[in-house]
């Protein structure tokens, strides 16, 4: 797990200023960690960029392996010319990762016996190899398969394929060099039948070589076509375990959504024990796979939704106007998104820059996701964050009437956090009791000692 220098000494300063707040509840913060792609050994990343029917795709890439067996086939709604491909920095989508990920925020309750100034200002918690082409054409129409175009992008050989039906397909890839797995043949048919091409794709050894690169870089591909899908079911041939896809939607419009399955928000904005901090990652990956148990594992969750010019709070830094065009924001003219820096952990105020990011993830097998993935943008622009709190009890003395009235409430507050927990992770309740070791004012005990006191009030 990552954790980040966040606070510079000057900001350090302003927030000491904000943090006297006129009531005991009353907490600033800033932010702490995120829940990044990282936490997951095996998650597919595709960035879409759409605008009415016009489509940039962004494909990451994590083939594991030797570049030479690499082969990808994805099927597309139009024929593909070499103009309409290019390859990408992984970075963008690393970018797009880091900006939109559910995040870890950290609140400190202030002196309960401080004196109350209406006027002051306080900080609040923030909103919820090739074959020879001499002779192959006679072969490739007796499998009735046509190739549309064939070209050469970066590293990559590509080529467009249509196919009259899946068998023909399936050994025209095979004889081609294409190592495609066992069961291809019965999840292309369907793509056939809905007259989609494919979209192919294989590393060329000597130009790979020459690049310099270490690793696959993303391809991406722009399109025009009333289908606004994705499709996931050959990523299926080969899995034997749940796989887990994250789908940035980038939009001038608002947030987008699944429309053959239901589309839900992850559980958020909870506030949860202060050991979570050095737990982040087992707690959202538990979290995650609790809600979507609960959800009968065939829902796509939400897990951020906000217009890309501003955060609050700052998880990664925005992207900036150049950044989002690498990402195939197309419509995005240059004074539309401001370039500002902001340092995470405190709103920007910006106006709209009309990219709207949807983080869609979608944890799916084959047989609770038998249909690939249809969206559809909407004019809904409501903010959404995953986004999970800890609010550190005041550490100084409490001599007077107030403090004592806040520390008999901490035992309560801190039952409802460990509730909060187990309910969120299904994680045993004892367990995190037993981790909840908490320092109240002076005194230090134990989490059962605090309940106990409670108990006794």
């Amino acid at each position: 797990m990552k954790f980040f220098r966040l606070l510079t000494p000057l900001l350090l300063a302003i927030v000491a200023v904000l943090c006297f707040a006129p009531a005991a509840w009353a907490f600033c913060g800033f932010y702490v960690a995120k829940a990044d792609t990282k936490l997951y050994n095996k998650a597919s990343q595709v960035v879409i960029a759409r605008d009415g029917d016009r489509t940039i795709l962004t494909m990451a890439n994590d083939f594991q392996g030797e570049v030479k067996d690499f082969a990808m086939v994805v099927p597309v709604p139009t024929v593909l010319q070499k103009e309409q491909v290019r390859v990408t920095q992984a970075k963008i989508i690393e970018r797009l990762d880091a900006f939109s990920a559910p995040r870890l925020v950290e609140y400190f309750d202030p002196d309960p016996c401080a004196p109350a100034y209406p006027n002051e200002l306080s900080a609040a918690p923030a909103p919820a190899a090739a074959r020879s082409q001499a002779g192959s054409a006679r072969d490739d129409a007796s499998l009735g398969v046509t190739v549309e175009a064939r070209f050469n992008v970066g590293e990559y050989d590509i080529v467009i394929l249509s196919a009259k039906e899946s068998g023909g397909l399936e050994t025209w890839l095979k004889r081609s060099g294409y190592k495609i797995p066992r069961g291809a043949k019965q999840l292309l048919q369907p793509y056939i039948r809905s007259s989609m091409k494919f979209f192919v794709a294989k590393v060329n050894l000597d130009k790979f070589e020459q690049s310099g690169y270490q690793f696959l870089r993303p391809l991406q591909i722009s399109y025009q076509s009333p289908k606004f899908m994705l499709p996931i079911r050959l990523g299926m041939i080969n899995a034997t375990t749940e796989q887990d896809l994250i789908v940035y939607i980038l939009s001038p419009q608002g947030q987008a959504e699944i429309t053959n399955y239901r589309t839900v928000k992850i559980p958020s904005d909870a506030n949860i024990p202060l050991f979570v901090k050095n737990e982040f990652g087992e707690f959202y990956k538990s979290m995650f796979q609790t809600a979507y148990t609960k959800e009968d594992r065939k829902v796509g969750f939400l897990e951020y939704a906000w217009d890309m010019g501003s955060c609050d709070p700052c998880s990664a830094e925005p992207l900036t106007s150049e950044e989002l065009k690498q990402a195939g924001v197309f419509w995005l003219d240059d004074n539309s998104a401001s370039d500002v820096p902001v340092s995470p952990g405190f709103r920007r105020p910006l106006p709209r820059s009309n990219v709207f990011i949807s983080r869609l993830h979608v944890r799916y097998t084959r047989d609770k996701f038998p249909e690939d993935l249809i969206f559809q943008q909407t004019a809904n622009s409501e903010s959404f964050q995953g986004r999970y709190v800890l609010q550190h009890p005041f550490q100084g003395e409490l001599k007077c009437q107030a403090g004592r009235e806040y520390k008999r409430s901490l035992p309560k507050r801190f039952e409802q956090e460990a509730q909060t927990l187990a309910k969120l992770t299904n994680w045993k309740i004892q367990d995190i009791r037993n981790k909840m070791k908490l320092s109240v004012g002076n005194l230090r005990y134990s989490w059962w000692e605090s309940f106990l006191s409670w108990l006794r009030l």
